[in-house]
């Protein structure tokens, strides 16, 4: 059984953040409420975690992970940012977007796509998750809480409302036994999906479009 960790979702309490902390530099995943929906995540350099979460996701090495980092200068250290992606994720950082960006050596390969060696990362708008990333020291692996077959449905892929949502203690109850850790803030599951933006190339390019992603519309 994982082991739950309540916290305030404004003011989370800092000896409870060291603890998860602790147990992510262990190799532990965890269960997590982001900006967008609940992630399941772990730290970025611990392979073993990070293969768990492949495992729990039915994930093939060949499908990249989207991962949190706290800040924009945090991502130019694992990702080669160009002048015209920087100002564009100045304007929307932090915030329910997902860009791709080439990969630097530091993101393993494990989690970047093997072919294009690329990488997709979030600064994410919630007050827990930039409070673990500043305890961690280190980025955190986000995807989806949605298990197999929920994942790739239509619905999902254009940011829209899955029929069925599952409730906070349905989602608990069903990762019990998959993760180490259940970070609770008392708040229901959203099922929202972060736009993603596509910054490899000369112009940004809308891929998925979720939550905010009329603000980008005219822009890309």
């Amino acid at each position: 059984m994982a082991k739950i960790f309540q916290l305030h979702p404004d003011n989370p309490q800092v000896r409870r953040i060291e603890e998860i902390q602790a147990v992510l530099q262990r190799g532990a995943v965890m269960l997590y409420p982001t900006d967008t929906v609940y992630a399941i995540g772990c730290d970025l350099n611990a392979k073993s975690a990070v293969e768990k979460v492949r495992k729990i996701k039915q994930l093939a090495n060949d499908k990249p992970l989207t991962f949190l980092c706290s800040s924009l200068s945090d991502v130019a250290t694992y990702a080669y940012v160009s002048d015209p992606a920087y100002r564009l994720m100045k304007r929307l950082i932090p915030g329910a977007y997902t860009f791709l960006l080439p990969a630097t050596k530091l993101v393993p390969r494990l989690v970047q796509n093997p072919k294009r060696k690329t990488t997709g990362i979030r600064v994410p708008d919630n007050t827990v998750c930039l409070a673990l990333l500043k305890a961690l020291k280190n980025p955190i692996i986000s995807t989806s809480a949605h298990l197999p077959p929920e994942e790739e449905t239509d619905d999902e892929l254009f940011g829209e409302e899955s029929e069925h949502q599952l409730s906070k203690v349905e989602l608990f109850d069903k990762l019990d036994k998959l993760v180490d850790v259940i970070v609770d803030t008392g708040e229901e599951p959203t099922y929202k999906v972060s736009t993603i933006l596509d910054l490899t190339g000369d112009e940004p390019i809308i891929t998925r479009r979720g939550l905010g992603w009329e603000k980008v519309a005219a822009w890309v």
